[in-house]
């Protein structure tokens, strides 16, 4: 059965409708390649602003394969999901020393940078290259199910399969590019999760789930994630213009940034509960008293599986107590040149005068 309808509508429409993305003014695969890297798990309007400043900063890729991390850290700062800052890094340096500083053009080619899935290799090669490689995201699966209607579950191999293999089918040859924009920005402007705008849809006389009133049916998700519940304790340990922070490690959230010295328990300690809390310091188990000066929060602080319940503890170590060797003491006004997670960097905005309280 043909499926040259599909794109006769939608590319059109798109041609006409299109947000004017900064982004989407050349095909210039760096510019591509950054856009799709930042928008992974970004809105666009947040999005954006991360673009530009990178765009701004590293205008081409091998000014940014050659910054350190720490300063794309810092650029990342607020987006999250830091491991894509990193990888984003080494991508960069994979395209100047591997590549000589120009793309692959290939999507098997692209899949072989550091970060790269298909979605985003599909993308930079049908938009830059004119490939015809079919992306498939979150709006993609949203369109199809609906105008399809397919009830196969997302998240399911079968379902991965056969949206990919309907996805292939339908893109267009001639304009792969503008093709697999379409989708996606129907997706994100028209066919919304709630609330679709089906009356400005180009396909609304050919979808399936508006004729049959399942739109809030579509996509079907065989399961959720499990969500953990995590409570951090933050130690807010200060001496005169000196604050005490340290870098976390490896294999956690937030791998490589800066925060306050942190202790994590299994239940969340309130200002009754600092004996618990002082049982975890440095010294607690041999009778040093640390003296607690103010805590603020509790703050819940939501990332994709996992809810940080954090409270912060202003406090004061025992007189003469070596403190770890981990922590370490910068001066206040320094604090804007590490690389912070964004609810330490709320709090130290939020502390930055004695009289202003967390959030």
């Amino acid at each position: 059965m043909s499926t040259a309808w599909f794109t006769h509508a939608l590319v059109p429409w798109y041609r006409e409708h299109q947000r004017p993305l900064p982004w989407r003014r050349s095909s210039d695969p760096y510019a591509v390649w950054l856009s799709e890297v930042i928008l992974q798990q970004t809105r666009v309007d947040q999005g954006t602003a991360y673009w530009l400043r990178f765009m701004e900063r590293y205008p081409r890729v091998e000014l940014l394969a050659g910054a350190e991390e720490d300063d794309v850290l810092r650029l990342w700062q607020g987006l999250g999901y830091y491991s894509r800052a990193r990888n984003l890094l080494t991508a960069a340096r994979q395209v100047v020393h591997e590549h000589g500083g120009r793309f692959p053009t290939t999507h098997a080619q692209l899949l072989h940078l550091k970060g790269v899935g298909d979605y985003t290799a599909a993308a930079i090669s049908s938009i830059c290259f004119g490939q015809a490689d079919a992306v498939v995201d979150g709006n993609v699966y949203r369109v199809l199910a609906r105008v399809f209607g397919i009830a196969t579950p997302i998240d399911s191999t079968a379902g991965r399969k056969e949206f990919r293999a309907l996805a292939a089918r339908l893109i267009d040859p001639t304009a792969p590019g503008d093709h697999n924009q379409a989708v996606m920005e129907l997706g994100a402007t028209v066919c919304s999760p709630k609330r679709p705008r089906c009356g400005e849809c180009p396909l609304a006389d050919r979808c399936s789930a508006l004729a049959h009133g399942r739109i809030e049916a579509l996509p079907v998700k065989e399961g959720r994630t499990q969500v953990r519940e995590r409570h951090f304790n933050y130690l807010h340990v200060q001496a005169g213009e000196r604050i005490y922070v340290q870098q976390r490690g490896p294999g956690d959230i937030w791998q490589g940034l800066w925060e306050l010295p942190l202790v994590e328990t299994d239940e969340a300690l309130g200002p009754r509960s600092f004996n618990k809390l002082t049982a975890h310091l440095p010294g607690g188990t041999s009778g040093g008293k640390w003296t607690l000066v103010d805590q603020m929060g509790p703050v819940k602080h939501v990332l994709s599986h996992q809810h940080l319940i954090a409270r912060f503890w202003r406090v004061i170590p025992p007189p003469g107590l070596p403190l770890p060797t981990s922590w370490r003491a910068v001066d206040t006004s320094t604090l804007a040149q590490l690389a912070l997670p964004r609810l330490l960097e709320r709090y130290l905005e939020g502390t930055a005068s004695e009289s202003t309280r967390l959030l």
